[in-house]
Parts: C-alpha cells; sequence; structure tokens
C-alpha cells in the first residue's frame, strides 16, 4: 500500500500507518504520531488506571484538529 499524501504530491512512498480518524494510509514522513491516556471502565471495588496508547493521524486530520 502507497502513502496517500505522497500520491497526493505526485511521489510514491511505502505506507506505514493508517490514520485513525480518515483511515488514508501513510508514510513515515507523513505520519503524526501522538501518546494519548487510555482510561479503563471503573468497576465497583477496582481501581481505574491510565494506560499510555499511541494515536496515529494524517496531515489534514491533524491540523483539523489543531484548528479546533
Amino acid at each position: 500500500m502507497n502513502c496517500y499524501e505522497c500520491v497526493r504530491l505526485g511521489s510514491v512512498s511505502e505506507a506505514v500507518a493508517v490514520c485513525c480518524l480518515c483511515g488514508a494510509s501513510v508514510c513515515t514522513d507523513h505520519v503524526r504520531a501522538e501518546t494519548v491516556q487510555l482510561r479503563s471502565a471503573a468497576h465497583p471495588g477496582k481501581v481505574i488506571h491510565d494506560r499510555a496508547a499511541r494515536r496515529l493521524t494524517c496531515p489534514v486530520c491533524r491540523a483539523a484538529e489543531e484548528s479546533s
């Protein structure tokens, strides 16, 4: 699979990730990775634990999120 952003710009690069918002495939140059905290659901008598997780987005979705 090729990077959607590279193809749109007229080149070809192998995709290494998929945007979690729009599903576009992206290469290492175009992927935006961040760490987010996931919180487990609380049950009676249980402690809530935060866990770090990866969130991968394309440049278009990242820009849209930052403009909100």
